[in-house]
């Protein structure tokens, strides 16, 4: 199957309004922003919570434990893709991102409030684990029903509407860099370990129910109303589309290690490069503001020119500079060369990531888009996102070699490349 297998009624939907379209935007941004900002801000301060919750005489142990609550996690996000996506293509887009904003912001909440291993003991991590389990579950179906939601609504401007999925990230991103630029640079140790970290977490428990109201007030898409229904939407997509769902895993794996790579930078700059706590998170913002900026750009000038060409130049150029970026920090460890490198790197990953939605949801008819879309997405960044930390600290752990992570992201690379040129020539994605 290749994209053209989408429904027709693409071609006959009226293009939104500049203001309805701003409105749309909002109200999928808004969730999806929720969901990623509680992850950057989890991995941000994953050394301050392994003390918190992990407490173990060696700090490696209890970071490793940390990252590994934050990894398993993600073992909840295929079933929430294909309990949510499935539910999304039955019942529609609106419901599915209701319920999912609203479970969301449930797991923040738990974090938020949770008392320390001092307080309750065991009780803490497992309630830490239980908090990142709900999250996992409710994030799996957030990125296809909101794509779905999006490109139905302005099928014209697919890639430029779906960019603003991953936009949303990069102002999760940034925001929770600023958090902890300032709780960093602002309170002590004593002060960031005992309620610092508590603050970006219960700030992002306030603006869920924000998001649940704009999400409870916005249009089911014409597109889904039209289309018909599938009575299975799970069973229909496994038995017919698993070479789609393949290609949408294969296609995101540069782009999701590059994320959560980033997510563990102010723990590297700390860890491995020696910096101050603050620096991580000032590169990690201007990564961030990189993000949002540029993706829905590229987004629009993935419409004009295609998605293919633009991801492969900017994986080539990934595979070819993420090394000597990682060089250049080690052997200069500063602030300087921290946000030059990061910059780098953000940049690439803006490029290449800005037109993967419309991608895939070109790869899916509309029958089945939410629940394939999620399926693929949610293996993708669980065998190679949530994972990437813990790996990354492993690695480092194993070998001793600082410039591992530059490894790392260079064999991604080889895998998304040779995805995405399969896509080309197999399924004609353009």
């Amino acid at each position: 199957m290749s994209m053209n297998s989408t429904t027709t009624a693409d071609a006959l939907a009226q293009p939104a309004s500049s203001s309805s379209v701003s409105r749309l935007i909002l109200a999928t941004s808004i969730g999806n922003a929720l969901e990623f900002y509680d992850l950057v801000v989890y991995g941000y301060f994953a050394a301050v919570l392994s003390r918190t919750f992990f407490p173990v005489h060696d700090r490696t142990v209890s970071l490793l434990l940390t990252l590994g609550t934050f990894a398993l996690s993600y073992l909840a996000r295929p079933i929430g893709a294909l309990a949510l996506g499935s539910f999304s293509d039955r019942k529609g887009r609106k419901a599915s991102l209701t319920l999912s904003i609203a479970m969301m912001t449930l797991g923040t909440g738990m974090i938020a409030l949770m008392p320390s291993y001092a307080a309750i003991g065991v009780l803490a991590p497992i309630g830490v684990f239980a908090s990142r389990l709900l999250q996992g579950f409710s994030a799996g179906g957030e990125f296809g029903s909101s794509t779905a939601f999006l490109i139905e609504h302005a099928p014209e401007r697919k890639g430029f509407m779906a960019s603003w999925q991953f936009s949303s990230q990069g102002a999760s991103t940034l925001l929770a860099s600023l958090f902890g630029a300032v709780l960093t640079s602002t309170l002590t140790a004593e002060q960031l370990e005992g309620w610092g970290w508590r603050i970006p977490f219960l700030f992002g428990m306030l603006i869920g129910p924000v998001g649940f109201y704009i999400r409870r007030r916005i249009d089911e898409t014409p597109e889904f109303e039209r289309a018909e229904k599938s009575a299975a939407p799970v069973r229909e997509l496994l038995a017919t589309q698993k070479e789609q769902v393949l290609v949408s895993i294969g296609a995101l794996v540069l782009t999701t290690t590059a994320n959560y790579m980033l997510l563990y930078m102010p723990t590297y700059a700390a860890r491995q490069l020696g910096l101050a706590p603050s620096s991580g998170f000032i590169a990690t913002l201007a990564a961030g503001l990189i993000m949002m900026v540029l993706t829905p750009i590229v987004g629009h000038l993935s419409d004009k020119v295609g998605r293919v060409r633009i991801m492969l130049g900017a994986g080539v150029l990934f595979f070819a500079t993420v090394y000597p970026a990682f060089m250049l920090m080690n052997a200069h460890p500063s602030l300087g060369s921290l946000l030059a490198a990061v910059t780098w790197v953000a940049l690439l990953k803006a490029t290449y990531f800005a037109p993967i939605p419309a991608m895939m949801s070109e790869l899916f008819p509309t029958r089945t888009r939410t629940t394939g879309m999620a399926f693929g997405y949610n293996i993708g960044t669980t065998i190679f996102g949530g994972f990437t930390p813990l790996a990354v600290a492993a690695l480092i752990a194993a070998t001793g070699n600082n410039l591992a992570p530059g490894l790392y992201l260079m064999l991604a690379a080889v895998l998304s490349l040779f995805t995405v040129m399969w896509a080309r020539v197999r399924l004609h994605v353009r």
